[in-house]
């Protein structure tokens, strides 16, 4: 990305990340549609291991996301949210509104399996 400044590059990596992040959020909401609708096939088993792959990921990095160590490089200051286009109250409880969430989904999920 030489083409890029640091502003730039800081945009790109808040953009890709919100992208991410709405692709693991739609993930989470999707475990919960099924278990409550009972609507348990494929998708909703590789939705729950996508999910636990990027938890994974996160607990290797100390509960930071790859993408935020990376936006760092090109930002002096490190507010709550600045590695991600949301709402600085979501960006701080991102992490623990969606764990609940899924943890919701996936038991509602084993409840209709068992």
């Amino acid at each position: 990305m030489k083409f890029l400044s640091d502003v730039g590059k800081l945009f790109a990596i808040r953009l890709v990340h919100t992208l991410v992040w709405l692709v693991f959020v739609t993930a989470i909401l999707y475990v919960c549609y099924a278990g409550v609708f009972d609507n348990v096939g494929r998708l909703v088993w590789f939705c729950i291991g996508a999910v636990v792959i990027e938890g994974i990921v996160l607990w290797l990095n100390k509960g930071t996301c790859p993408l935020t160590s990376l936006a760092r490089k090109y930002t002096n200051s490190y507010p709550i949210g600045f590695d991600i286009f949301l709402p600085k109250w979501l960006a701080k409880y991102n992490k623990i509104l969606f764990s609940v969430i899924f943890i919701i989904g996936v038991s509602l999920v084993l409840w209709r399996v068992i």
